[in-house]
């Protein structure tokens, strides 16, 4: 056999090695998340149940789902461990100082300036239009001069009013 045959046997067992090496470090993240719980962690289930670390044992976990309601789950069970300002977000509605985690939308607020520019202090409006010639302008003046006289003809049907509709 050539290697030219063998390639694509080689690039397959690459390509699933790959994949269950990153399936087993995802693995591993879970299971080491999972052992980092303490009591007073907030927590996620995988059911999308918000709730609070009461006890951690081998296997399974005591959370606190509200005054007086206690569940017991399987550590396996368990989706996400929050940190403290994100649990208090979801659960609480608190929120923590936004304003250090804004990003400007353009750099022109990062920059303070104290002195305004020169020209900022001008405030006739900047017209970046194209220039009227004369013949323009004598244009515009007869349109503006019959706009203020309506014309009348008499060949101008009258309108019609409610009920005489043509259409049949």
């Amino acid at each position: 056999m050539s290697l030219v045959t063998l390639l694509p046997f080689i690039v397959l067992i690459g390509a699933m090695f790959l994949m269950t090496r990153s399936a087993k470090k995802k693995q591993q993240q879970a299971v080491d998340m999972r052992n980092q719980m303490q009591p007073g962690s907030g927590v996620r289930t995988i059911g999308g149940m918000y709730a609070t670390v009461k006890e951690v044992n081998d296997d399974t976990v005591l959370v606190d789902a509200g005054p007086g309601v206690e569940l017991l789950f399987a550590k396996n069970a368990i989706g996400a461990v929050l940190t403290d300002d994100e649990y208090n977000r979801i659960v609480h509605g608190i929120e923590h100082d936004l304003k250090a985690d804004i990003v400007p939308d353009d750099a022109s607020s990062l920059t303070e300036v104290d002195e305004p520019a020169a020209d900022a202090s001008d405030d006739k409006p900047i017209d970046l239009g194209k220039k009227d010639t004369a013949a323009d302008e004598a244009k515009v003046d007869e349109v503006k001069a019959d706009d203020a006289e309506p014309k009348k003809t008499d060949d101008a049907e009258p309108k019609k009013t409610d009920g005489e509709s043509d259409a049949k």
